[in-house]
């Protein structure tokens, strides 16, 4: 199986002179990240910034963690903080109020904590956009978690969820239920499990599957059929879904472009070069979207849109 660090490592540098090239060429093009992290694997505020401005990125979504607590749905705390150490929300909130002109910030709660609909309800009265990043071991159609996709109905605002095989936000087989049952919420898409299956002949168990995609599979499906699905294609599985077959891509982006929101999830300092996967990512999308009308979607207009952005 492909680790997540061998496919970075292997992947990145292909995509890295083009991606810096392009990243001034289209400097004065807006480009919006809904998927970062602060204190991300331990990096600091001051290189978040640098980064970010590096990739030309103007608006920037801060994805706080829950609540560090010992309990199965955290793995017993190993997968506190996003399992990268990451930042909860209220030093997400004050990030996001300190540089108002570029960032955004979303509220979270580890999903089956009792008081978790009542604690995100609280930072969704000051001004969080989205519920998110939903990174916990537990049913995707849990109570707990239909609690959570209730709660963002009413406001209005999205949830991101990571579905990974086994690991967080289990059963996608049966996602689309819960897509049926809150018709009123946006649901967004992340991670192994969700790209993965892009393929219709994907082996859950192979969270970066490599070689040519067969259409149809249910995350395809999902985006297909159901309005309120999102994808967030940030993440190595999300350049691995970009890059493994470029003409399934193609189409892919063609059929969904609706649909697809530019992500970086991307944990490096420089914001550029071979180490710097959403740099590859921004090179990823302008290489293989169908028209510039559609890179445009991709990088900016569909969170525009989604976020209610002015």
């Amino acid at each position: 199986m492909t680790s997540r660090r061998t496919f970075l490592s292997s992947g990145l540098a292909a995509l890295a002179s083009r991606g810096m090239a392009q990243t001034e060429s289209a400097a004065v093009e807006p480009i919006i990240d809904i998927h970062q992290h602060m204190n991300y694997h331990l990096r600091t505020d001051e290189h978040l910034l640098a980064h970010q401005k590096a990739m030309g990125i103007t608006t920037t979504i801060i994805l706080p963690a829950g609540t560090y607590v010992n309990r199965p749905s955290t793995h017993n705390g190993k997968s506190n903080g996003l399992a990268a150490k990451c930042a909860t929300t209220e030093p997400a909130r004050d990030f996001a109020k300190a540089h108002p002109d570029a960032y955004l910030w979303a509220a979270n709660e580890v999903t089956d904590l009792e008081n978790a609909p009542v604690e995100i309800e609280k930072w969704l009265k000051q001004g969080a956009c989205m519920i998110g990043e939903q990174k916990f071991m537990v049913e995707c159609d849990s109570p707990a978690s239909q609690k959570l996709y209730e709660l963002a109905g009413a406001y209005k605002v999205p949830i991101l969820l990571h579905f990974q095989h086994q690991t967080y936000n289990l059963g996608y087989d049966r996602f689309h239920t819960m897509l049926a049952k809150f018709p009123n919420t946006n649901f967004i898409g992340h991670a192994q499990t969700f790209w993965g299956n892009i393929d219709k002949m994907q082996e859950q168990k192979n969270l970066y599957p490599k070689g040519k995609v067969t259409p149809g599979g249910l995350t395809d499906r999902y985006l297909a059929d159901y309005p309120n699905m999102f994808a967030d294609m940030s993440a190595g599985s999300g350049l691995n879904a970009l890059t493994r077959d470029e003409d399934h891509t193609r189409g892919f982006f063609e059929r969904h472009q609706d649909k697809v929101l530019y992500g970086s999830d991307c944990a490096d300092h420089l914001g550029r070069g071979p180490g710097c996967q959403g740099a590859a990512t921004i090179a990823a999308i302008r290489k293989l979207a169908p028209n510039k009308e559609v890179e445009r979607k991709i990088l900016f207009e569909n969170s525009k849109k989604l976020f209610r952005l002015a």
